[in-house]
């Protein structure tokens, strides 16, 4: 895994969408996978500045989002569809029918998850594969204990993220329960993955990443096995752990 140590989130944040950028124009049939969440929202604002100032074209690029939650509609402002729309897709010149994210109202979940994978399948393999470090190790929604076999999925979302996403959301009890996400072979299949990392709270669990053993207990540690990881983490991560720059 090769790491990046950034001074702030914004220098991370930067540090992503200049590496992206210049993929997508060396590449432009590019297929990105996506992550939403706080991490990433920097990303994609500098993808979008890059976007005016480079006119970086996404017309021919396919996104693939790892996660949806079970139960919301696409308008509600807490699903990730909504999200990618108002921090990236509405800005740029990327197709609809090459955006590809979970329904998680779609009268048949299970064969929701068996066509998104086959669309996987037919449009991928994920060129450049974008994860956020889940406080218990997850990525994605693959909580602890997933297999790493797993393709999408639906799975149920543990107490401590459910908590950790409340602060989206009025409260915790209107923190959905269930959600479709990628698996962890289908996150592993990307030709390259790029982890961030930020702040304070994920010290522990990139602690346990880099230096902990490979266990579906904690999701991440899958990482280990892929040949091309690169990790762009803040200073606020470091200070916290014992981790030397």
């Amino acid at each position: 895994m090769d790491i990046i140590h950034t001074p702030s989130y914004e220098a991370l944040s930067q540090e992503a969408a200049s590496y992206i950028a210049k993929q997508v124009r060396t590449n432009p049939d590019i297929v990105l996978g996506l992550a939403t969440g706080s991490t990433p929202t920097g990303m994609y604002k500098h993808l979008l500045e890059d976007h005016i100032i480079h006119k970086t074209s996404y017309e021919n690029v396919t996104t693939f989002n790892l996660d949806e939650y079970i139960g919301l509609k696409k308008t509600d402002p807490n699903s990730y569809y909504t999200f990618m729309r108002k921090h990236l897709f509405q800005h740029i010149n990327i197709k609809k029918d090459k955006i590809y994210i979970p329904d998680g109202l779609a009268g048949n979940l299970a064969t929701e998850c068996e066509n998104y994978e086959e669309n996987l399948k037919k449009n991928g393999p994920v060129d450049i594969q974008v994860l956020g470090l889940g406080e218990n190790g997850h990525i994605g929604f693959n909580e602890p204990g997933t297999s790493f076999h797993s393709r999408t999925h639906i799975v149920e979302l543990t107490e401590s993220t459910r908590t950790a996403n409340a602060r989206f959301f009025p409260g915790f009890d209107d923190v959905p329960t269930h959600a479709i996400t990628m698996g962890i072979a289908s996150i592993m299949s990307a030709k390259e993955i790029i982890l961030l990392v930020a702040g304070k709270n994920k010290a522990k669990a990139f602690e346990q990443l880099l230096y902990g053993e490979v266990s579906e207990s904690f999701p991440a540690s899958v990482l280990k096995k892929h040949p091309c990881v690169k990790i762009i983490a803040d200073t606020s991560v470091l200070e916290e752990s014992s981790i030397i720059a």
